[in-house]
Formats: C-alpha cells, structure tokens, sequence
C-alpha cells in the first residue's frame, strides 16, 4: 500500500491552513462545501467559504451548497492535481450531489495551492 499523504484530520487542518495564508482565489466566493470521505479514512466534513475567508469543520449541520463523494484516496488525488475532477465524476470516482458548477469552480480554486506533500 502507498504511504498516505496524512490523516483525513491532517489534511483538513492543512486545506484551512493554505486557505487562509492565500485567501485571493477564494475572495468572493461564498459556498458550503461537504466532502463525504469513505475508504481508508471516513468522515464527513464541510469546507465553508465565506469573505475570503476558509473554515473547515467536522459538524455536517449546515446545508451544503454542494457535497462531492469520494474515498480517501481519491480525494488525496483530487486535492493534488492528480484527479481530474470531469474525469473522476464520469467514471464513478465522485459522485456530486447538489450544485454541479460550484464543484467546477472548486476545482479551479484548488488549482491555485498546493496540497501536496
């Protein structure tokens, strides 16, 4: 098995991190985003942009404007470029539940760090 690029909690804690060190991708952006995580790591969490501002939390209370459905490791490859977000939707990588096009620009926000180790 390939070594893991952190913990589900690692990971949160680092995309909050980038976020907020950088926050011009994400200035006006206001979106709840929830990730449900399967696989070798599970949990549910949301990734809430709001004036420039990330906010990752683990309490899954608030409707999301869009939740993605992946396991842990493909959401490691989403996160570092190595999943193509179309691709991965269209082979069953991940499953989109709400608004389609804020998923997109998700993408494209995510673009613009670097997640990898």
């Amino acid at each position: 098995m390939s070594k893991q690029h952190g913990t589900l909690s690692e990971i949160m804690d680092k995309i909050q991190s980038e976020l907020n060190q950088n926050s011009e991708p994400i200035s006006g952006v206001n979106t709840i985003y929830q990730f449900d995580i399967s696989g070798d790591a599970e949990g549910s969490f949301q990734l809430r942009l709001q004036d420039g501002t990330g906010k990752v939390v683990l309490d899954v209370d608030q409707a999301a404007d869009c939740t993605l459905v992946m396991s842990f490791d493909s959401f490691q490859k989403f996160l570092t470029g190595k999943l193509n977000g179309t691709m991965a939707f269209m082979t069953g990588k991940l499953k989109i539940n709400g608004d389609l096009t804020k998923a997109i620009k998700l993408e494209a926000i995510l673009k613009q760090y670097n997640f990898s180790d």
